[in-house]
């Protein structure tokens, strides 16, 4: 009988960190740590995007007229909105709440960084940037599910 009942919670257990990862569990608004600005995260042909939909201040003070990519280090990109900029691209689930192998551009540099994300729980996520190649040298910023 404690045989049948350690097996059984063994399955029960196991089935409950199996149900926890989810590799859509990022789909969704995230709002940036500085809170200036959110990234709708969304899923095309089974990798993971984000987008800029909100900007706290999404003109530009001096013209009123919206931001636009300015830093970007292509002169012909340096015209287009940050309004709905694919700013994250091409990650994938790597397990354990993990989505890997992906970039992330930083409109307030121009550059554009390797990118892994970490669900910490179902309202914070760490995104790590980093320079490509050079995972050991990241940045870490944790977002806030809006909702």
């Amino acid at each position: 009988m404690t045989r049948l009942v350690s097996t059984l919670l063994f399955y029960f257990a196991f089935s409950m960190v199996a149900s926890a990862d989810n590799p859509d569990a990022i789909l969704g608004k995230w709002l940036s740590s500085k809170g200036k600005n959110q990234v709708q995260i969304y899923k095309q042909g089974g990798r993971y995007f984000g987008r800029m939909v909100w900007m706290a201040e999404p003109n530009d003070p001096a013209t009123n007229k919206p931001k636009t990519d300015r830093l970007n280090p292509d002169v012909k990109l340096r015209s287009r909105p940050l309004m709905h900029l694919t700013m994250m691209t091409n990650l994938r689930y790597k397990g354990n709440n993990v989505w890997t192998d992906g970039q992330v551009y930083n409109p307030e540099d121009g550059r554009t960084y390797g990118c892994e994300l970490t669900l910490r729980d179902a309202n914070s996520l760490d995104i790590s940037g980093y320079v490509m190649g050079l995972g050991f040298l990241k940045k870490t910023r944790t977002w806030t599910r809006v909702k």
